[in-house]
């Protein structure tokens, strides 16, 4: 795992509470910056599992 995978998997757990807790008090600001939050960790997370598949080959390459 890089730092990329675990940044990103934090943003989207914080994004989605965020999110929950705008439905709770009702506030479509905070559901908004959630949503936005857990978008850019999915991303990041994405970024880093990407990175980590590029690094996979390239080990795998090395080894023949």
């Amino acid at each position: 795992m890089n730092s990329d995978q675990i940044k990103g998997s934090v943003k989207d757990v914080a994004g989605k509470a965020q999110r929950k807790l705008g439905e709770a008090v009702g506030s479509t600001e905070h559901q908004v910056k959630g949503a936005a939050t857990q978008v850019e960790g999915k991303a990041q997370k994405a970024v880093g599992n990407a990175r980590e598949a590029v690094k996979d080959v390239r080990d795998a390459n090395r080894k023949i």
